[in-house]
């Protein structure tokens, strides 16, 4: 059972796995919104199906929540099992942005329960790099699902969680980023520029090499000294919307550093409210 990454020589050595294909384009551009899933027609894995990250991984945006709400779990599980998900079945997931969508696919798979899941070291560019076989076309109708009752959901800090958290330090935030965006230099997709007091910056672009996540060796170094003593259990993962900051939680799962949570309303939800504080600067 694979439960963080996993190569492309040993999903090809799978029995039946269940492959989800998550490419995406963030991007205020209309016409983006679809790009993952013609691109998903263009040529994707033998077998995989398509999750669209505002369609299948995310609930309608509401007035309070940021740009990718978590989805209703129970409408989730529903959709998955329909595409094939049991209970022992492996999952693998990929895209083509270094795990950005893949890893959101990812949490919100253990968040329900499900253990045996895993992305694709280095996505679609890996496996197109092996010289294996593609498919074209568009995904296949999943078969009907009832709507089912999820059992004990896994933890989510809530921004008044957070808050507390913060003011008690009780957390350590890590802002998954890029650097410009968390200093406030530039802001492509939300209204408010900057970050919250408190936060450290760790992109998750800093974990890949050519598209592939280093070692776990590396990642452990680096998180251990980002944490300087703390436990892994204190840290809080977030990003522009919930999706990149699964990276990095990824990344200290994969290093062995278990147990942090995920703020999954992240920058868009926090400044929602004019009452939470915002910063600039490094």
């Amino acid at each position: 059972m694979y439960e963080t990454l996993i190569e492309v020589d040993q999903l090809k050595a799978l029995d039946n796995p269940l492959i989800f294909d998550c490419r995406f384009v963030l991007s205020t551009q209309a016409e983006d919104r679809d790009a993952g899933q013609r691109a998903f027609a263009e040529g994707h894995i033998p077998g995989a199906h398509y999750l669209h990250l505002e369609d299948d991984l995310s609930s309608p945006i509401t007035p309070d929540s940021g740009r990718h709400p978590l989805p209703d779990p129970n409408r989730l599980l529903a959709r998955l099992r329909a595409l094939g998900l049991q209970p022992e079945r492996q999952v693998v997931l990929y895209d083509a942005s270094g795990g950005a969508f893949a890893a959101r696919g990812w949490w919100l798979l253990r968040w329900l329960g499900h253990r045996a899941v895993a992305v694709l070291n280095g996505g679609w560019p890996a496996w197109q790099a092996t010289g294996e076989a593609t498919e074209r076309g568009a995904d296949s109708e999943a078969t009907s699902a009832e709507v089912e009752a999820v059992g004990q959901l896994g933890e989510v800090v809530t921004a008044a969680q957070l808050q507390q958290a913060l003011a008690n330090d009780a957390c350590l935030l890590v802002d998954a980023r890029a650097g410009e965006r968390f200093r406030g230099d530039v802001e492509p997709l939300d209204p408010v520029a900057g970050h919250v007091p408190g936060a450290v910056n760790l992109p998750f672009t800093e974990h890949l090499v050519e598209g592939r996540f280093q070692t776990p060796e590396k990642l452990r170094e680096k998180w251990q000294a980002l944490l300087a003593g703390r436990p892994a259990s204190d840290v809080v993962h977030m990003c522009g919307s919930g999706a990149t900051a699964c990276v990095n939680l990824l990344t200290m799962e994969y290093a062995g550093l278990s147990g942090s949570k995920l703020y999954a309303g992240s920058w868009s939800e926090w400044i929602r409210d004019p009452a939470r504080p915002v910063v600039t600067g490094a």
